[in-house]
Order: C-alpha cells, then sequence, then structure tokens
C-alpha cells in the first residue's frame, strides 16, 4: 500500500502546508512534461502480487510478521492486515523473455516462501478474498504493525465521521458494519506495471479503462466474502466501500470516492494527477523540506514526494504512477483489478493478456476510446465484476456480446499481435493466451470453479464447505494447473 511513514497527528496548519506543497509539486510535474527527458527508450513491465495466509485448517492466519521474518526475503512485505503479504516482482522487458521470467522467480520465490512459513504453521494462498474470513478477522486489531496501516485508518474514519458500512447484493446478501478499513485487507490483488511515455500515457491509461471488463469477466476469482455468495469479484464493491470517506450525505451530493474508476477519457497524464489533487483532500499530509523547482533548476529529478504520497491513497482502478530511479523520471500505468491465482500460471497468463492487449488498443489506428462512452466502460467493469465469466458487456461495433466471445472472437487475436509488437515469442504467446482461451471455452475461472465446489457441498455447513474447499484450492494451487484444466 506505499511508502511507510510514522504514526502522528496532524495540524490544521500541517494540512494547509500540504495542500500548498501538493500543488508546487503539480505545477513543477506539468513542467517536467514539457521539459523533462523521461525514462521511455525501452518500456519495462513490472508484476506485484498480494498473497493471504492460512492455517493448516483453512482459516487466516494473522501471522504476517512472523512469516516475513520466517521468509527473510526483500522482495516480500507486509500489507494493511496481518493476514496479507505481498511480493514484487523485479521489473523486465518483455521482449527478453520477460513473462517466462517472471513466471520463474513468482514460481522459485512462492515455493520458498512456502516452505519456510509453513514450518511455523502458516500457508501462502494466491486468491482474492479470503473464504474463510469472519467478523472477528476484520477488527482493528488485525491492521499490520507499520504504522501507516493504522495512520491511514484513522484518517479514512475520522474524515468519514462514522463507521464504514458494507453493502453488497449478489446472489446473497451482505450487510455489516466496520470500525477500521480492515476490510479493505480482505481484498487482495495483482498489480501489473507498464512503463510509457508522456505523449503514450493516456493512450495506455484509456486502453486500459477499456479493456478492464474483459480483464475481469475472464480473471474473476473472489465470489465469498464472510460466508456470503456474492459478486464473482466481490473485491470490487469491497475495496470501493471499505475505503470510501465519505457519509450518505456527501455521496448524495455527488462528491467522488476515492476509489474510483474515473469519470472521462483523458488526454494527458496530468489530468490524473490534477483530478486526484483537486477533488480529494490529503489523507496523511506529510511535507517534507525538499524545493521541487529549485531541484528541477539545478539539473535534478525532483521526488515530488507529496504528490506521490497522495496519488497512493486515491485508489483508482488503473492508477497513474510517477516514479523516479537511477535512470531517471518515469511514468506507468498500474492495472490493480484482478486478483492473483488461482495459479502462477494463471496470474502470468493474466499479466499476457493484459500487457498484450493494452499495447494493441493503446496503439490501434483508431482508438477505442472514441468509439464508446466512458460511462459504457464503467457500466461494463462493474457488470463483470459481478457476473464474472458469464458477463455480457457493450463493445464497439458489437453490441451486447457475452464476454467470453468477444475475447475468443475479437480480443485474443489483438492480445497476440500486442506481444508480438512487445517481441514476446510465439510459444510463449500460445501457451499463456491458450490459458485464458480455455477459460473462455470451458467457462470455468477461479471464482467460477470455487462456486461450483461450495455448492456442490450443499449438505455441509456453510463455513465448513468453505473450508474443505479452500483447502482443495490451495493443493491444486500449487500444482500450477490452469484452473480450468482442474476438473
Amino acid at each position: 500500500m506505499g511508502e511507510e511513514v510514522e504514526q502522528q497527528e496532524f495540524t490544521r496548519a500541517d494540512r494547509t502546508r500540504h495542500r500548498e506543497k501538493v500543488r508546487r509539486n503539480l505545477d513543477v510535474f506539468a513542467r517536467m512534461l514539457r521539459e523533462a527527458a523521461f525514462d521511455t527508450d525501452d518500456p519495462m513491465t513490472g508484476l506485484e502480487v498480494e498473497l493471504n495466509l492460512v492455517d493448516e485448517a483453512g482459516d487466516p492466519a494473522l501471522r504476517n510478521a512472523e512469516v516475513l521474518e520466517q521468509i527473510a526475503d526483500a522482495d516480500f512485505q507486509t500489507e494493511l492486515a496481518q493476514f496479507n503479504v505481498e511480493i514484487n516482482v523485479p521489473p523486465v522487458h518483455l521482449h527478453d523473455d520477460g513473462l517466462t521470467r517472471i513466471e520463474e522467480i513468482l514460481r522459485e520465490d512462492l515455493n520458498d516462501a512456502e516452505e519456510r512459513s509453513a514450518a511455523i504453521g502458516a500457508h501462502l494462498v494466491m486468491i482474492g478474498i479470503l473464504p474463510t474470513l469472519a467478523d472477528g478477522h476484520l477488527g482493528r486489531d488485525a491492521i499490520s504493525a507499520n504504522p501507516r496501516y493504522a495512520l491511514l485508518s484513522d484518517q479514512i474514519l475520522a474524515a468519514r465521521g462514522e463507521d464504514i458500512e458494507i453493502r453488497i447484493e449478489g446472489a446473497e446478501q451482505l450487510r455489516t458494519t466496520a470500525d477500521s478499513i480492515v476490510p479493505e485487507a480482505a481484498c487482495t490483488s495483482t498489480q501489473f506495471h507498464v512503463q510509457t511515455s508522456p505523449d503514450q500515457f493516456a493512450a495506455y491509461w484509456n486502453a486500459s479503462q477499456a479493456i478492464a471488463a474483459a480483464q475481469l469477466a475472464v480473471g474473476a476469482n473472489a465470489p465469498y466474502l464472510l460466508g456470503k455468495e456474492l459478486w464473482r469479484e466481490t473485491r470490487i464493491p469491497l475495496f470501493e466501500q471499505a475505503t470510501d470517506t465519505r457519509g450518505e450525505e456527501l455521496k448524495a451530493q455527488g462528491v467522488r470516492p476515492r476509489v474510483w474508476f474515473g469519470e472521462r477519457w483523458i488526454t494527458s497524464v496530468f489530468d490524473c494527477f490534477e483530478e486526484n489533487v483537486r477533488y480529494f483532500p490529503a489523507l496523511l499530509p506529510i511535507t517534507d523540506d525538499e524545493d521541487p523547482l529549485a531541484v528541477l533548476e539545478s539539473g535534478g529529478t525532483p521526488a515530488l514526494s507529496e504528490l506521490r504520497l497522495h496519488n497512493g491513497t486515491v485508489y483508482r482502478w488503473n492508477r497513474p504512477v510517477y516514479d523516479v530511479t537511477d535512470a531517471g523520471p518515469h511514468l506507468r500505468v498500474e492495472n490493480r483489478l484482478l486478483a492473483a491465482g488461482p495459479t502462477v500460471l494463471d496470474t502470468v497468463a493474466n499479466a499476457a493478456f493484459y500487457f498484450g492487449l493494452v499495447r494493441s488498443v493503446a496503439e490501434s489506428e483508431r482508438p477505442l476510446w472514441s468509439q464508446m462512452s466512458f460511462s459504457a466502460a464503467e457500466e461494463n467493469f462493474h457488470v463483470a465484476a459481478q457476473q464474472g465469466i458469464d458477463a455480457q458487456i457493450y463493445w464497439p461495433g458489437v453490441g451486447q456480446v457475452r464476454a467470453t466471445e468477444l475475447v475468443l472472437r475479437r480480443l485474443l487475436p489483438m492480445a497476440h499481435e500486442g506481444l508480438e509488437r512487445w517481441g514476446v515469442a510465439a510459444e510463449v504467446r500460445d501457451r499463456l493466451l491458450g490459458v485464458i482461451e480455455q477459460r473462455c471455452l470451458f467457462g470455468t475461472n477461479g471464482a467460477e470453479w470455487f462456486v461450483g465446489r461450495v455448492r456442490a457441498r450443499s449438505g455441509e455447513d456453510r463455513w465448513d464447505a468453505l473450508r474443505a474447499t479452500l483447502l482443495e484450492y490451495r493443493e491444486r494451487m500449487h500444482s500450477n494447473e490452469p484452473v480450468h484444466a482442474w476438473d
């Protein structure tokens, strides 16, 4: 969830100073977009995976500090709740056999981490929401030790002024309240990063928004929350509600939520950052001593730390990222709408589908986003999250179409073309996109498999059925056989 910060209290003066600094950051960023040399010669891609921890019975294991000590690998980090950890896969060039390297690194790291964590009775699971989470796991005492998380929870609750209410209607209904943002920790994701030049950023972001529904339909993997069967990708409504700083009155006034699909196609990366500053007050108004203009005019690269921290507390499903490395400043789109799993192969297949399709759509002669309204893309997104592999979505030139048919007939050929432009070998393209193809042909993704297995245990207590299915899921996860082949 971003960089570490110290626990602290903020005064009105802190907030005023921070607002002024963020706006100065934004002015300098605008100048950099006009003048600075961003690192764009050979774009890289990256991957982060958030994982859940369970005990031998399949119940949540609130032991991430012990697990990380046992794993002893800097690529693994804490996440919001004690039943979460995150792994960062080093960035790669896709033309250098990058997808294969991602798969090998992720598989090797997870095998090693599982072996080490199992020694203390904790196991790693790649799934969007742990089906065995119960109300007792979502209290404030489940927050990880990093002070950032408790501070962020306090600031969101203070801005809201009341407990967070979760209401989700799907196959079943859920209504509950929370006195912290720990329910957000139930949402674990895979984050795909694609580096772009400033002049290409808008196309890649718009393309990512346009294809989000297709990604969700074929990759849904979070059908249960607190014992209820809800949406096929329940992470979407849960995350939108669990970090909502608005009470009912602000919602009625049309105040924008911090978990946000957006409201329009953009023309520049500046649009996203400027909207974040204009619409959303700072949750963590921490100000450093850097003078970004002085750094820029002296030939350096400003960190723009206030702008970056603020950007990290506006949770767009496709997030704009400004970062600085030894090679200089760069921009990237962070695609963060999918759950991980069910297997490493499924996860990397999702990555291949995204990286290929987003490049094909972004670089097409006639932009897809010129052919459909933004509201249609947003509606597609939520329909796909609710219905998963069975979703019917709108597509330009086709109208309403089943997502699997759209993927098979149109989007997979485009993804192949995009991966070819990235320099991905034909055999790698065929193997990974073949996983997506087979999911569509079988009508099976992680969510569909899990629901089917739980329903097959309909004579059992629901929690017993969820535990038994999760243990079966975890076993099959380690086989690395893609989910469409499990049955």
